[in-house]
């Protein structure tokens, strides 16, 4: 009876330490809309700084944000990171997000680019210029994104369908701008200029122009900068054809937007989360963006790689993000008014 006494505690004393073993083991668990090649190196990167290991799952953006609602309650995720700030809006709108209290992320992301309550924080900028085909655009005809809806661009441009984001929350800056009856008026033109129906990615918009089917494309940059350093040849000879325009530059600015990141309402592991999140808005990971992804990093005193440096400084639109989220649904319908499709 006392060895069995015994060996009651022993094994109770190895569960116990095995229990306080998994509670303490330091992980985060993260769902990420971009794909393993461009998020991982950076993981790696904060585990051997900090010990704590990225539990990493990809997927379509869209799909994550699902995926979140279905899990409840009940789901592992500490972190939701994924593209533009209507996708970021709209999980914050379906409670799937919390507020964050952090010195380092405010002091590092400047406001425009986080959630008026700290519910997200951007980490990256994604700009939408026009491209322009260089043996047939001066740029001197270019000015702003107004201009494109004048005539003089009839059938000369290409890009994606209404029911992409990027473009979803470019309408919602101009309504913030120009306001709605505005900017309808400048959708029914733009529509009107279109080279084609709307098909296919940026990239699709950017081989298309280099094909000879238009003369503009609205393009996030990152696009152009992936296909001038590609492997493949064919993207290459495309992206050398086209140039980068800065619209708006007498006025509110290019616009921008981001690659953004929010804790999740149930995070297991919500420090954890906090540090992953400061860590991607140090020098060095802002600074690693902006090198292997071309994009640029949220602020102005990070170095940038040659690709973007040969396109120039810009002027950004400084309207506060959170705003184009918030009319993410109006530009939708304005934009289906507009007859884009």
């Amino acid at each position: 009876m006392q060895i069995s006494r015994r060996f009651s505690h022993c094994i109770l004393g190895l569960l116990l330490a095995c229990s306080t073993a998994v509670s303490s083991a330091a992980e985060v668990n993260l769902y990420s809309a971009r794909i393993e090649a461009l998020i991982k190196p950076l993981l790696d990167t904060f585990t051997e700084q900090t010990g704590i290991e990225v539990n990493l799952v990809t997927g379509d953006a869209d799909g994550l944000i699902q995926r979140l609602k279905s899990e409840g309650r009940n789901s592992p995720a500490d972190i939701l990171l994924t593209t533009d700030v209507g996708r970021l809006y709209r999980a914050k709108e379906a409670n799937l997000t919390q507020s964050v209290e952090s010195t380092t992320l405010e002091q590092n992301i400047p406001v425009m680019y986080r959630d008026d309550s700290n519910h997200w924080f951007g980490l990256s900028l994604r700009a939408r210029p026009i491209l322009y085909v260089k043996d047939k655009v001066d740029p001197a005809e270019l000015s702003s994104y107004e201009d494109l809806s004048d005539p003089k661009w009839k059938g000369k441009i290409c890009i994606r369908s209404s029911n992409n984001v990027y473009n979803q929350s470019m309408v919602a800056s101009l309504i913030a701008a120009n306001g709605l009856e505005a900017t309808e008026e400048w959708a029914k033109g733009l529509v009107a200029n279109f080279a084609m129906p709307p098909r296919g990615g940026d990239r699709d918009q950017i081989k298309a122009a280099a094909a000879g089917q238009c003369d503009l494309a609205i393009a996030n940059t990152y696009y152009l900068a992936g296909m001038l350093t590609s492997d493949d040849e064919e993207q290459r000879a495309a992206a050398e054809k086209m140039a980068v325009f800065w619209p708006n530059q007498d006025g509110r600015g290019a616009h921008v937007n981001i690659s953004g990141a929010a804790v999740t309402a149930s995070a297991p592991n919500r420090d954890n989360a906090i540090a992953l999140l400061e860590f991607l808005s140090t020098d060095a990971a802002q600074s690693w963006y902006a090198r292997e992804n071309g994009e640029y990093p949220i602020r102005n005193d990070i170095e940038i790689g040659p690709v973007l440096s040969s396109w120039g400084t810009f002027k950004a639109d400084p309207v506060e993000l959170y705003k184009l989220g918030a009319g993410n649904g109006e530009a939708l319908r304005l934009m289906d008014r507009a007859g884009w499709r």
